[in-house]
């Protein structure tokens, strides 16, 4: 029989539910996510770190847990809330299920909760922290009893490799990733392009990562407030002047930030696999996948920049490129793993960068 639990929220409200895996309390900032599938890939998404993530799709588990499409070492976030689990999952890949996976990670989950409501509520009054808590006692708990104030922050250095490595040892371009929480389909996305990749920990210096000769960089996505980051930026502004680069999600707020931009908080962000954004180039709509709660500002925005991408339902910045240099970046994730493959493309505009780019140094050289 499943243990009875609760949701409390800093604004009061108390949703009851069953607990799924560890009966153990989280807390974090509550979001919630819109597709339809992949619940897997945000459990072991790094950006989710410390946050309590909604599902507003009603069924959840019922293709169960596979070994093959985790994005990270582990899961990041700090609970798990569903309206319905399945814990008798059916497809060929299963070896798990939902249930088992949050057990054995040490993550808590609430289920048969009104995830409606939930999503009703954070969008009326913005991003809101929460404690999941197992029932202690036959009373409903009183939320002036939990402690919202604790401290959400330092994610990047959390969620970083803690040491460098190669994802691939041979190919055409050298491509260093910087990780401020990358997932796996990123990584993999470059190494099918046939380069050789080597991820570094998000702190690296501007130096160390001359010394591995790459012919491009990659910033990646990642959790948290990108302005937690600013002792990183003088990194990456000369990165971008020196190599072509391409920023994902964080790693395109970052970029912004670098060249004079401003980031702020959104009131519920993104976070799902059917957003579309308007290529302002071509004039394309592509349905994306996304993961953020901050975003790139149109305020006071700088000249050193110019903005490439629109989301088409709000209106926010999707993509810039530095003028004059062969950098760019896009808030939504072109590896699109779960969601739409709309965006891949982007990756070979990175690789013609490079190759471009190649082109001109042999020309400086004479060669």
């Amino acid at each position: 029989m499943q243990e009875k639990g609760y949701l409390i929220l800093e604004s009061g409200h108390i949703f009851e539910g069953k607990i799924i895996g560890r009966p153990v309390r989280g807390y974090g900032e509550v979001v919630f996510h819109t597709g339809m599938t992949g619940y897997q890939e945000i459990l072991t998404d790094p950006s989710y770190t410390e946050q309590i993530v909604v599902m507003t799709y009603p069924l959840i588990g019922n293709y169960g847990i596979n070994s093959d499409d985790f994005e990270s070492r582990k899961p990041w976030l700090s609970g798990f809330v569903t309206a319905e689990s399945c814990d008798e999952p059916s497809h060929w890949q299963s070896d798990r299920t939902l249930f088992d996976y949050l057990q054995e990670n040490g993550i808590v989950g609430l289920t048969e909760v009104d995830t409606r409501a939930i999503v009703r509520l954070i969008r009326d009054k913005g991003s809101l922290k929460g404690w999941i808590v197992p029932a202690e006692t036959a009373e409903v708990p009183d939320a002036k009893q939990f402690d919202f104030s604790l401290p959400l922050q330092g994610h990047v250095q959390k969620a970083t490799t803690p040491e460098m490595y190669q994802a691939s040892i041979a190919g055409r371009y050298h491509v260093v990733v910087m990780d401020f929480g990358a997932k796996t389909n990123i990584i993999q996305s470059v190494v099918d392009l046939g380069c050789k990749v080597t991820v570094v920990p998000a702190r690296t210096s501007f130096n160390k990562i001359q010394e591995l000769q790459p012919d491009g960089i990659v910033l990646s996505n990642g959790p948290g407030d990108p302005t937690e980051c600013t002792d990183i930026l003088p990194t990456i502004r000369k990165l971008a002047e020196t190599y072509p680069l391409m920023g994902i999600c964080l790693g395109h707020q970052l970029l912004s930030l670098a060249f004079g931009a401003s980031t702020g908080k959104m009131l519920f962000g993104h976070r799902g696999s059917n957003h579309p954004v308007k290529d302002l180039t071509t004039g394309q709509i592509w349905i994306t996948s996304q993961n953020h709660g901050y975003a790139v500002l149109d305020e006071n925005f700088p000249d050193a920049l110019e903005v490439t991408h629109i989301h088409v339902n709000d209106g926010s910045i999707e993509g810039v490129r530095v003028k004059g240099l062969p950098a760019f970046s896009v808030q939504f994730h072109p590896e699109a793993c779960p969601g739409p493959r709309d965006s891949e493309e982007l990756f070979m505009k990175f690789m013609q960068l490079m190759a471009e780019q190649g082109e001109h140094y042999l020309a400086l050289v004479g060669k």
